[in-house]
């Protein structure tokens, strides 16, 4: 049985506003979201600014409580529940509701291939320069440790004692 929306619920259901059945899967949310969002994207429609950008707005928050199992199942929960009690003047009773400010929710995605390959790219790019780097300085004969000009020169002794003075690796005696 499909979810109906709660009598006393104001305003379209999440479903409506994603132009979705109930039974929808989870691709088809996110392939009507995506349609959705193209024209009611405030960057991309014709609409006026403001009204853009609430309808981009509730349109987010809708996919983001969809999409999610979970929130999707306590939302179908609330829309199948009944009105509560009917108070004295004749409209039914609401229970205090936490009220939160929106925030855009992130939505979690694998990365794409050429997100893969960027990332690639990058880690190649970073290993071939730091080898480059040191096969430079190698090639000009710099050292590739050098002691401190604020350490003693007992404490660097101690440090490296098997350690010829001249050394390629241990520069003992640092330049001026």
């Amino acid at each position: 049985m499909p979810p109906t929306q709660n009598p006393s619920a104001p305003g379209p259901t999440h479903y409506d506003l994603l132009e979705v059945e109930s039974t929808a899967s989870v691709s088809e949310l996110r392939q009507a979201f995506r349609q959705l969002s193209k024209r009611y994207h405030p960057d991309t429609t014709s609409l006026p600014q403001a009204q853009a950008q609430e309808s981009f707005r509730q349109l987010q928050q809708a996919y983001a409580v969809l999409s999610d199992p979970i929130s999707r199942n306590r939302y179908d929960s609330q829309l199948l529940q009944p009105p509560g009690p009917i108070s004295p003047s004749g409209v039914p009773a609401q229970p205090p509701t936490r009220t939160s400010t929106s925030r855009p929710v992130a939505v979690r995605r694998a990365l794409s291939g050429g997100e893969w390959f960027a990332l690639l790219l990058l880690g190649l790019a970073l290993v071939l320069s730091l080898v480059l780097g040191l096969g430079v300085a190698w090639a000009r004969g710099a050292a590739f440790v050098r002691t401190p000009s604020w350490w003693p020169e007992a404490v660097a002794a101690a440090a490296a004692p098997d350690s010829p003075p001249d050394s390629p690796l241990i520069d003992a005696h640092p330049a001026p």
